[in-house]
């Protein structure tokens, strides 16, 4: 017997000789959120959560600190441990009846923020300005950071979708973290000496809907039909295809001209190149920079067996939002532009001969089509065999007049509660110190519902994680070409609805990002300022420091004989205009969309003051109301002036 076989042996007797607690020693009985070097919230008391054998007992301890539980019939337990000051490293461990052991190391207690939102609230260190000095400075052992993985879904999840770990920062670490929330906690800590942990929950082009509970996102508004759909497709995702087919099509006769999806429908159809693609490079004036919805249909010759097979349809990834039809039958609907579109097509809906297939594109950034190759396209039946979709495709684009689609209510981050069902209730009710909140630019195409969906987020979250949870909300960058006179913008709508929602909240903050986007990048690098000024609201907001969270805020706007006085609170020293003697992009405007002009502005101390022009009849202000205005008004500590929209009130007295 060779030494190398002497060892293995003796180590495989070791193991079969083992106790058999020590084989268990790493079993979960705490959620997989409790890790080693996590961050657990100071001052409140500390709730945990797990799962054990149903009945059985689990005794929890945390330093000296120790409780102890029992499992539910469903092998679920919760439990809360008194309250600690900011402090450690501690060891969390966890002890079942039955011998079941797991301990955690390293863990501190501290601030714990979660930090959600879409893509810029996504987007990596790496990413950013300076990102390889950043990342070779990054060595801060208490900030600690945990990534909630990607998960969709139509009900509420008790685990994460996929693997995890709490990370201390280090250069190897920071670098595919979420830079604003880095950023953030970095320059918190200069004046919040505490341990910080770090919460990434964010997925990019995602709208505000797929992050609000069912209940709340029910009372907020009409979108009952289609969570009920939902509902159904948790269970059937085949029966739930045509039940939201009809409610899209419903939406399509109130919006659009005849029936589309129908086989050989009349309307502006043209050939589509044999290769497809994205429609950018069809060499189509009116197709390049596109961003709307355009039609594609085909058909598919089939003998009497394969048409009475189940089948799958296979479409390859679409760029980023289908509506499909077979033969007029909505068979589904998916987002994303990476994600092979696979749908089922019921036995009966396919027929000897000819067949129609007809998909319905949506995309809103970048280029979008049909952008698989040749062999991706195909139908697939029960038997195994599969026929391609070679045969030619035509196209129509729809007028932009006609609007944005409803999204299929399961379609990840386009859908409603999917990220909620699959990234916030994993979370359980973790005591948080607050919320750093980027979204926003997915719902500006539909600015106006955006304030009940605020309200609804707000009173899920805050029932979930506390009734006075802080929300430090980021208002949306500028990002497209400067206006050349007074436009109508969904992006400054929905920036005004941010502004509001703050406005009405004690415990909610603002940063104002107007000026330090990128008109060419709707990503913009510069997240280093973005988390000095959300740490800047956190410190008055949640810590209470007596400085002005977001720069100045418009009080009012009053009439003074022919002029306007827009007052402004929390001015430091006072207000200034950048590269002029005077602030440019205020508008003076009267009652109906489209009269407003651009008007002369002074400043004095905290005051505005601007021209009505004699032939309006002004009834409001606006202030940098673009999707991308150039903004010159700040104070003496180089923050900017929000853009905003107040009506006029008549003067009175200081």
């Amino acid at each position: 017997m060779s030494a190398r076989t002497r060892v293995a042996l003796i180590a495989a007797l070791g193991v079969l000789l083992a106790p058999s607690h020590a084989a268990a020693a790493d079993a979960p009985l705490l959620h997989a959120l409790f890790q080693p070097h996590m961050v657990l919230q100071r001052d409140a008391p500390i709730r945990l959560w797990g799962d054990a054998p149903a009945g059985e007992q689990v005794t929890l301890r945390l330093g000296e600190q120790q409780v102890q539980v029992r499992a539910d019939r469903q092998g679920h337990w919760q439990a809360r441990l008194p309250a600690r000051a900011a402090g450690g490293p501690y060891t969390l461990s966890a002890r079942s009846a039955g011998g079941v052991t797991q301990q955690l190391d390293d863990v501190l207690v501290g601030d714990v923020w979660l930090c959600s939102g879409q893509s810029n609230m996504e987007l990596q260190v790496h990413r950013t300005l300076d990102s390889r000095s950043e990342i070779a400075d990054a060595d801060h052992p208490t900030i600690r950071m945990f990534k909630v993985p990607a998960q969709s879904s139509p009900t509420p999840q008790r685990s994460f979708g996929g693997a995890a770990v709490w990370q201390p920062t280090t250069p190897e670490t920071v670098k595919d973290f979420s830079a604003a929330c880095y950023y953030f906690a970095r320059e918190l800590q200069k004046t919040v000496a505490v341990p910080m942990g770090l919460i990434n929950a964010s997925w990019g082009g995602s709208q505000l809907q797929a992050w609000i509970g069912d209940a709340a996102l029910r009372a907020a508004g009409d979108d009952g039909p289609a969570l009920d759909v939902l509902a159904r497709y948790a269970t059937s995702p085949t029966d739930a295809a045509p039940r939201w087919g009809r409610l899209w099509e419903t939406w399509w006769r109130t919006h659009g001209d005849g029936a589309p999806w129908q086989p050989d429908a009349p309307g502006a159809w043209q050939p589509a190149p044999a290769t497809l693609g994205a429609w950018d490079e069809w060499g189509v004036p009116q197709l390049v920079g596109f961003n709307g919805m355009v039609w594609y249909r085909s058909t598919v010759e089939l003998t009497a067996a394969q048409a009475a097979q189940d089948a799958t349809l296979l479409l390859g990834p679409v760029d980023e939002l289908d509506q499909t039809w077979v033969n007029g039958h909505a068979v589904g609907s998916s987002y994303g532009a990476d994600q092979p579109r696979r749908y089922s097509v019921p036995r009966g809906q396919l027929q000897a001969g000819r067949n129609s297939i007809v998909l319905n594109v949506l995309n809103t950034y970048r280029r979008g089509g049909l952008l698989g190759d040749a062999s991706s396209r195909a139908l697939q039946f029960a038997d195994g065999s599969r026929v391609p979709l070679d045969r030619p495709w035509q196209y129509q684009r729809v007028p932009a007049a006609v609007g944005m689609p409803p999204r299929a209510p399961w379609s990840s981050a386009a859908g409603l509660t999917t990220l909620y069902n699959g990234m916030i209730a994993p979370l359980g009710q973790l005591g948080l110190r607050g919320v750093l909140w980027y979204q926003g630019e997915s719902n500006a195409g539909d600015a106006a519902h955006y304030p009940a969906l605020l309200d609804a987020w707000r009173r899920d979250w805050r029932q979930r994680f506390g009734a006075q949870l802080p929300l430090l909300v980021v208002q949306l960058a500028n990002y497209g070409m400067p206006p050349t006179e007074p436009v109508e913008s969904g992006w400054a709508q929905l920036r005004e609805a941010q502004r509001r929602f703050v406005a009405g909240d004690a415990h909610a903050g603002l940063a104002v990002a107007i000026d330090i986007g990128d008109r060419y990048d709707i990503h913009p690098a510069n997240k280093q300022e973005l988390g000095r000024r959300l740490a800047r609201a956190a410190r008055h907001v949640v810590y209470g420091e007596a400085i002005a969270a977001s720069g100045p805020v418009p009080r009012d706007v009053q009439r003074d004989g022919e002029a306007l006085r827009v007052r402004f609170d929390a001015v430091d020293t006072a207000l200034q205009s950048y590269s002029a003697s005077a602030p440019i992009g205020f508008e003076v405007c009267g009652a109906a969309s489209g009269s407003c002009r651009y008007a002369p502005a002074s400043v004095h101390g905290d005051t505005v003051t601007l021209r009505v022009p004699a032939d309006l009849q002004a009834t409001r202000v606006r202030y940098c109301w673009a999707d991308s205005p150039v903004c010159t008004l700040y104070d003496r500590s180089g923050l900017p002036a929000g853009p905003f929209e107040l009506p006029i009130t008549a003067a009175t007295s200081r």
